[in-house]
C-alpha cells in the first residue's frame, strides 16, 4: 500500500545509548502532521500574505508522541516486524543478550492519550517476550527473516550467528553456531525469496552466503573473502533483482550479482564517501535505487541505471565558459553519474531507512537525532 497524501504519519522504533546501564529504553515514537516544507515568500508583494501563513504554519507544526520500556544495557541494534498482526521488536544488548518485545502497548499509548496517561502514571514496562543467553559476547548483527514469519539470525562479535525458530510460545534458538567467519559478524540480511538463506558480512573483510538446511558448520555456500579491504560494515539485499550492496570501513560501496558470485569481483563499486559506510539499504520498490550513510556525515541516492550519455558530456563542455562554471563542471565530473543526491545536516549517522508505505521517504538516525526526507528524485 503507497500512501502519497499530505500529511504523514509515521511510527519508529529504536533503542538508547545511555552511560549507565539501567538508564536504557527502548522507544516507540509517533509523528504525525508531517507535511511539505514550506517555501519562503519569493518577493515582497507576498508579504501581505504573512498573517495566514503563520496560521497556515501553525496548522502544519509536527506533532511528536513518545513512550518506553526498560531495557538493562545499551542498545546495539534494534529490528522490529510482524508476527499474526502484533507488532515485535529484538534488540541486541551491549550485554551479550537478545531480547525480544511486544510493543503493542506501547502502541496502544501513542495512538491514545488515556492509555498514555495510565501507561505513565503506573510506570508500567512490559518485560521482554524471551531473552537469548547463548551468544558468548555482545554483537550488532540482527534480521528479521521476510519469509518466515518470526524467524531470526543473530550474529555477535565472537564470529558467531545463531538462527531462531518460532514456536507457539517462545523461540527456538539452535545451540550450535554457524562457523565460518573469523572475527566480528557486523550485518545479516535474509534472502527475500528463499526462506533457508540468508548472508552476513563481518571484520574479516569476507561476505557469506548461508543455507540453513544444512548443518551449522557446513552451512556456509559461498564466500567473498576479501570483500573489503578493511571491516565489511553493512549489507542489503535486493528484493527484486539478485544483487547485494555491501558498504565498508574502506569508504567502499560494492553492488554483487550473486549470479557471478564466485567470480569474486563487484558489478559496481562506488567511492564518494570519505569515511567509512555506516548504513545501506535498497529501495523496496525500485530495483535500481539504493541509500548509503557514511561516517563523513553524508547521506547519498544512488541510481544503478543512471549513465551519462556522450551528447550530456558535449554539452556540458560547450556552456563551460567561464573559470566558475569550468570549476564547478569539474567538481562534477568528479561524482559518479550514478549518484542522485546528498543529504547532510546530521552528526554520527547511524541508520537510514526506507519508508515501505510512504514511497520515496528515508528516516535517518544520529547523535544529532532524526531527520526524515523525501526527495523529488526517490
Amino acid at each position: 500500500m503507497d500512501r502519497n497524501q499530505y500529511p504523514h504519519t509515521i511510527y519508529i522504533v529504536c533503542g538508547t545509548q545511555a552511560e549507565k546501564s539501567d538508564r536504557n529504553s527502548v522507544m516507540v515514537v509517533k509523528m504525525s502532521n508531517l507535511t511539505k516544507t514550506l517555501k519562503e515568500n519569493a518577493s515582497d508583494t507576498e508579504s501581505d500574505e504573512d498573517d495566514d501563513d503563520d496560521e497556515e504554519e501553525e496548522d502544519t507544526k509536527p506533532e511528536f508522541e513518545s513512550v518506553s520500556l526498560k531495557h538493562i544495557g545499551c542498545i546495539n541494534r534494534i529490528r522490529s516486524t510482524v508476527i499474526n498482526d502484533r507488532k515485535i521488536a529484538a534488540t541486541w544488548s551491549d550485554t551479550g543478550k537478545v531480547h525480544i518485545w511486544d510493543l503493542s502497548r506501547l502502541l496502544h499509548a501513542v495512538n491514545d492519550s488515556s492509555v498514555m496517561a495510565t501507561y505513565v502514571r503506573n510506570q508500567e514496562s512490559p518485560k521482554p517476550l524471551f531473552t537469548f543467553n547463548g551468544h558468548m559476547n555482545e554483537g550488532f548483527a540482527m534480521d528479521w527473516s521476510p519469509t518466515v514469519p518470526g524467524m531470526l539470525a543473530t550474529g555477535d562479535c565472537s564470529k558467531n550467528i545463531h538462527v531462531w525458530k518460532p514456536s507457539e510460545t517462545e523461540w527456538l534458538v539452535d545451540q550450535r553456531p554457524y562457523i565460518g567467519h573469523t572475527s566480528s559478524v557486523e550485518d545479516i540480511q535474509w534472502s527475500p525469496n528463499e526462506q533457508s538463506v540468508f548472508t552476513s558480512c563481518s571484520v574479516d573483510r569476507s561476505i557469506r552466503i548461508w543455507d540453513i538446511r544444512a548443518m551449522p558448520s557446513k552451512a556456509c555456500m559461498l564466500t567473498e573473502s576479501d570483500a573489503h579491504t578493511s571491516d565489511v560494515n553493512v549489507i542489503s539485499w535486493n528484493k527484486h533483482e539478485p544483487f547485494i550492496i555491501s558498504g565498508g570501513d574502506d569508504g567502499f560501496i560494492k553492488v554483487w550479482d550473486l549470479r557471478q558470485f564466485s567470480k569474486k569481483t563487484p558489478v559496481a563499486s562506488f567511492k564518494h564517501h570519505r569515511s567509512s559506510i555506516t548504513s545501506v539499504q535498497w529501495h523496496h520498490t525500485d530495483s535500481s535505487v539504493f541509500a548509503a550513510a557514511g561516517a563523513d556525515n553524508q547521506i547519498t541516492l544512488w541510481d544503478l541505471a543512471v549513465e551519462k550519455d556522450d551528447e550530456e558530456n558535449k554539452e556540458q563542455t560547450a556552456t563551460a565558459t567561464t573559470t566558475t562554471t569550468k570549476n564547478n563542471n569539474n567538481q562534477l565530473e568528479n561524482l559518479p553519474d550514478q549518484l542522485l543526491f546528498i543529504h547532510m545536516g546530521q552528526t554520527d549517522i547511524k541508520e537510514i531507512h526506507w519508508h515501505k508505505q510512504i514511497p520515496g521517504l528515508l528516516i535517518s538516525t544520529a547523535l544529532s537525532g532524526f531527520n526524515i526526507f523525501k526527495t523529488i528524485s526517490a
